[in-house]
């Protein structure tokens, strides 16, 4: 063996015994690389270099369908404009947080692949869509979000176990490019707040809930325009034709409802869409009715979600929300769906069940989503719920005709408190009515609605809908032995008469209230009635025979000392010496109704006074003193809309139109 050939075999028995130790001691290395600006720490040994946990060395690059997840935009989407234009100026302003918020079927996700899709060029480095599921008994969680947006970059990434390692590397996946996120129905913000991503993505987000994030700019979507929803009809079946604004309108204007109902159409060619309209009037099949053709989930499955995720005591006061047939305010709430503090309402109105007019302070259920509740609500729990109702809207005309008896402005109080509340208060008639004769609370009550608003109503209602009204209250108070309310109603049916001209059918009834007023003792009773026994008695020319009546009443009104009662009866004398041709001593009568009219707050009085006195002073042919108190009493009738402001202004031009 030479020299040369003995140094070899050292160095490779020396090359053996180094790898040897490697292999035993397993030294440790650190090894660093950057890739897509995301920098991995690795732990390797000399004879084996481990995986990335997070990232492999070696992957493919991801696919363009994987970093492009938008499904298709509606074909048929119709309408949003404005919604469209603001969410485009508020991603602009913004640019990284926004979410489209409301109901179920509303069309929230619509709207934001429309959005999306129109944005998209924008954020070409990946548009990536994940449904958070946030209407799921377990809604995905932030780091199923997060992981599913890394995957989209990363097919093959190892990723950390704890959510803060995750956050790191999602964020790290995200730095320096543009990415539109959108994550479609979010449970709320615990799920959302993580996926915030770098200044230069767009997270758009669709949720049934209300939640504050910072940065975030969330638009509420409402139902469709009726212009719109019948577009989006006749979009997906021209055939509906006239029948689209009835079907819209039973359809509650909602995206979902509209595409089940025109889809159900289009499917089914023999049935005929005013057929179809039939089905749809009647609220107990009305859900069904609709179906699920050509949507994902139906109407009623798609409320379901939300009102599954409610506890049980939301659920109840949820349903009893039912018996609402308009909007209402959270005094009325509380006492009928017994939710003190109306705590509950406030959690359905976040999760998009309960509708808010910031506005005007009042909610109000869907149409579609009250038909849902009440299709939910026990027999025993909906009695009670009514019965509540009833009997608060009653208190509530109650308190409208005191402000209006009030005076001094308050009477205009009095009359928007009844027009806010008129659905509410015809639907608490309507039951106590339908009840009275089988319950006696409930016969109370009827009786009481009439009395309860006897001057808003007398403002507000046709003589025929009054006299229905009191017809219904005269049977319930005669079913209770009630004489006084009976009375009353019996005074109150001549009223109506009267205003419909049927003069002799109206002193039948006053004569009728004037024996029971007298039997029990009711003064007041007695002196109200006695004047309208003079007006109906003027009405037929039987003047002075209206002037007896007038003089008994206001001598009952002096001695009980009833101020409204003896302004009536002066204007009343004021006007039967009108018709007996005495002007100045009818003029003497009307200023002094004018001073109690305007000392009680009597505004329907002053305005009736201001005009007669201006009909005297025309007869004698003063229009200068004449047209400034008609012009005074048209101001006062068009404030409370009374329905003689009309007959007022004829006579003011006419006046006006006389040479001075």
């Amino acid at each position: 063996m030479d020299q040369y050939t003995a140094y070899v075999i050292i160095a490779v028995i020396a090359a053996g015994v180094i790898v040897f130790l490697g292999i035993r001691y397993r030294k440790r290395l650190i090894i660093r690389f950057r890739r897509d600006k995301t920098e991995v720490e690795i732990d390797a040994t000399a004879s084996e270099i481990a995986q990335p946990p997070t990232l492999p060395p070696e992957r493919p690059s991801p696919t363009a369908s994987a970093l492009h997840q938008l499904p298709s935009a509606p074909r048929d989407f119709v309408g949003r404009g404005n919604e469209l234009d603001d969410l485009r100026r508020e991603i602009l302003k913004r640019g990284a947080i926004i979410s489209c918020r409301g109901m179920g079927g509303v069309g929230k996700t619509a709207l934001a692949l429309v959005l999306a899709h129109e944005i998209k060029d924008h954020y070409p480095d990946a548009q990536i869509f994940f449904n958070l599921r946030g209407t799921d008994p377990q809604p995905l969680t932030a780091a199923d979000a997060m992981a599913h947006v890394v995957r989209s970059f990363h097919p093959e990434a190892r990723l950390p176990e704890d959510e803060a390692g995750l956050s790191t590397l999602y964020c790290s996946v995200l730095e320096g490019k543009r990415v539109l996120l959108l994550m479609d129905n979010a449970a709320g913000r615990g799920q959302v707040a993580p996926l915030v991503p770098p200044e230069t993505c767009l997270l758009l987000v669709t949720t049934r809930h209300h939640f504050a994030l910072e940065g975030l700019y969330s638009k509420d979507l409402d139902i469709l325009s009726l212009e719109d929803a019948r577009k989006l009809l006749l979009k997906i079946c021209l055939r509906i034709g006239d029948a689209a604004d009835r079907i819209a309108t039973l359809c509650g204007r909602l995206p979902l409802a509209l595409r089940a109902a025109a889809s159900l159409l289009a499917a089914t060619p023999n049935l005929k869409p005013q057929d179809y309209v039939a089905r749809l009037e009647d609220e107990r099949t009305r859900l069904e009715s609709l179906g699920t053709e050509g949507v994902d989930i139906g109407v009623e499955a798609s409320f379901g979600l939300s009102f599954n995720a409610l506890e049980e005591r939301a659920k109840r006061v949820f349903l009893r929300l039912s018996v609402f047939p308009a909007s209402f305010d959270a005094q009325a709430e509380e006492t009928i769906a017994q939710d003190p503090g109306h705590g509950r309402l406030t959690d359905l109105v976040r999760r998009s069940l309960v509708e808010y007019d910031s506005t005007k302070d009042r909610y109000r259920l869907h149409d579609l989503v009250r038909v849902f509740a009440a299709g939910h609500l026990e027999d025993a729990d909906r009695a009670a719920a009514e019965a509540h109702h009833a009997e608060h809207y009653k208190d509530v005309l109650a308190v409208a005709k005191d402000q209006y008896k009030q005076g001094h402005g308050k009477e205009l109080e009095g009359l928007a408190l009844f027009d806010g509340e008129r659905e509410n208060i015809e639907a608490g008639w309507q039951w106590a009515k339908s009840h009275a004769g089988a319950d006696e609370a409930a016969a109370r009550l009827c009786s009481a609605y009439p009395d309860a608003g006897v001057y808003v109503l007398t403002l507000r209602q046709h003589p025929h809908e009054r006299i229905a009204w009191i017809e219904s209250a005269l049977a319930a108070a005669r079913s209770l032995k009630d004489r006084a309310a009976e009375g009353r109603h019996l005074g109150n049916m001549g009223n109506a008469y009267t205003d419909l001209g049927e003069t002799r059918r109206a002193i039948e009834h006053y004569e009728k209230h004037l024996e029971i007023a007298r039997e029990i003792g009711d003064r007041r009773g007695e002196g109200a009635d006695l004047g309208n026994l003079g007006n109906a008695y003027a009405v037929l020319g039987e003047t002075c025979r209206a002037i007896e009546y007038y003089e008994k009443q206001l001598a009952i009104t002096r001695e009980i000392g009833d101020r409204h009662g003896k302004g009536n009866a002066l204007g009343n004398l004021g006007i039967a010496y009108s018709g007996l041709g005495e002007t100045r001593r009818a003029i003497e009568h009307y200023e002094k109704h004018l001073e109690i009219a305007r000392e009680i707050g009597d505004r329907r009085g002053e305005g009736s006074t201001l005009y007669n006195m201006a009909n005297e002073y025309a007869k004698m042919g003063d229009c200068k003193k004449a047209i400034p108190m008609a012009e005074g009493a048209l101001a006062i009738f068009e404030q409370i809309e009374d329905p003689h402001a009309g007959q007022v202004r004829r006579q003011l031009a006419e006046w006006k139109k006389k040479p001075e």
